[in-house]
């Protein structure tokens, strides 16, 4: 599982394009993962034939460990053969075996890396993996293939990549039976908590430490938490989380009496969760509100759907919202900052990442349009519709969500008149758009019904004060009141 972001530690595999015995090619897409921060298709390194998938789908895994191995011999998978070495004949591993598709030796060559992240050369090469028990390590296991012994049953000169069998156990930590097993990242974790290894009791498989036994170690009182749930029946995941599916769809009858059922919090949900928690308790919200008729940008809309210039484009009301965003941010350029905790500075930003709150079944994400405020109306429509799409499919990049300057959310698709947004991670404001409703409302001296919506403006009080915050929402009612103004204030 490779680090698919900027310091991710774990993903969940969602789907597996592939199957034992399949042949696949370098660069192939193997399965989907989704991170805390996006959905991710993940390519195959190796030519070759899938001997084992080792993680079914719907496990979150640690990065760094194998989830797929791959016989890159060129025949069929191979049968098991002597041990490695003496020290890991001794950890006594069964037929069944994983087999880890490695690359010790490419001396020439690409050297494939995740699509989008460019060519890391040496990418694939792995660090020793150390022992300290015995007086062999798991590092000459790892060099084994090069020997001759081992190389006998391979064809002579061959540049190729082979499979070498790597007992399960050694994946990520020693084989010695005196230190903790544990992968990297949960040693890692164990480290920034103060835990020391020795003393954890490991509930993983063959007594490997997990990060929830890290985490109960650095618990005040793990022992009470253990023993507080309720009885079996309700705690226990798997008699649950089975039942508990079929109600959830509707179906009658398939449950055996559950009345509640239990969501992991992962992927993108448990990130957006963190952020915002970290969020409202860190920059201080104003919230202000501005209720206004937007009878002409809503006649404005549908003369541009038959624009020339337009043609093929989607026009809806969020298009020139955000164009109206985009006029009052340059007319209001304080708006468009970020607080600096450790330098204890404000920063201003000089070009507009123009953020659109997306809900997609795996929860919120927020990715951006970069230089928003370079793009023509017709660009800025081309850039919303393919955000939206991209984000729909659930193929949204890490990257697309990264470097946000302002962010807009429309509630008003889901028919509510207003919110009190959260600031996006970063921000100084976010914009929520209520929904456009037919009211009355005074226009020309007279009750008359008019198109009125509601917009919201949250801001970080420490970078914004009430006048330009004011402002600022002041302005964009009235560019979307006068939409001509979009012209002469642009």
């Amino acid at each position: 599982m490779p680090d698919v972001g900027e310091g991710l530690t774990e993903a969940e595999i969602l789907k597996w394009y592939v199957q034992p015995g399949d042949t696949v090619t370098d660069g192939q897409v193997v399965c989907e993962v989704e991170t805390a921060k996006a959905a991710v298709e993940l390519p195959i390194p190796f030519d070759g034939t899938v001997h084992e998938l080792c993680f079914p789908e719907g496990t979150t895994v640690d990065v760094g460990q194998v989830i797929i191995s791959v016989n890159v011999g060129g025949g069929a998978p191979p049968a098991p053969a002597a041990p490695v070495t003496e020290s890991v004949a001794a950890q006594a591993v069964p037929a069944e075996a994983p087999v880890e598709a490695e690359e010790e030796d490419e001396p020439q060559g690409r050297q494939p890396v995740l699509v989008g992240y460019g060519v890391a050369a040496g990418s694939t090469k792995r660090r020793p993996r150390k022992a300290s028990g015995g007086t062999a390590s798991a590092a000459p296991a790892q060099q084994a293939p090069a020997a001759p012994a081992q190389q006998a049953p391979a064809a002579p000169a061959q540049p190729a990549p082979v499979a070498v069998s790597v007992p399960g156990q050694l994946n990520g930590h020693a084989a010695g039976a005196g230190r903790p097993l544990a992968k990297p990242p949960v040693r890692k974790l164990a480290k920034d908590l103060g835990v020391d290894l020795a003393t954890v009791v490991p509930t993983g498989p063959d007594g490997i430490i997990t990060r929830e036994d890290i985490h109960a170690a650095a618990a005040p009182a793990p022992a009470p938490a253990v023993e507080a749930p309720a009885p079996a029946p309700v705690r226990t995941p798997a008699p649950v989380a089975a039942p508990a599916a079929a109600p959830a769809t509707g179906t009658p009858g398939a449950s055996s009496g559950a009345r509640e059922t239990r969501i992991p919090i992962k992927g993108v949900r448990k990130a957006t969760a963190a952020a915002m928690v970290g969020s409202a308790f860190t920059a201080p919200h104003v919230t202000e509100f501005v209720t206004f008729d937007i009878t002409r940008t809503m006649k404005l809309v549908e003369e541009l759907k038959s624009d020339k210039d337009m043609a093929g484009l989607r026009v809806n009301p969020l298009l020139l919202i955000a164009k109206a965003v985009l006029v009052a941010v340059k007319r209001n350029p304080e708006i468009n900052a970020a607080w600096d905790e450790a330098a204890q500075e404000i920063v201003l930003k000089h070009y507009v990442n123009l953020g659109i709150a997306a809900a997609t079944p795996r929860g919120l994400i927020v990715p951006n349009i970069k230089d928003a405020h370079d793009r023509t109306l017709p660009e800025l429509s081309q850039a919303l519709s393919e955000l939206v799409a991209t984000a729909r499919e659930g193929k949204t990049t890490p990257a697309a969500m990264q470097g946000g300057t302002f962010t807009i959310t429309n509630v008003g698709v889901f028919g509510v008149d207003t919110g009190t947004p959260l600031l996006n991670p970063g921000e100084s404001a976010i914009l929520a758009v209520g929904a456009i409703k037919l009211q009355p409302w005074v226009h020309k001296g007279k009750v008359k019904p008019r198109q009125v919506t509601t917009l919201a403006l949250s801001f970080d009080h420490r970078l914004i004060d009430g006048e330009l915050g004011s402002k600022f929402l002041a302005d964009i009612a009235a560019i979307l009141e006068q939409p001509k103004r979009l012209i002469t204030r642009a």
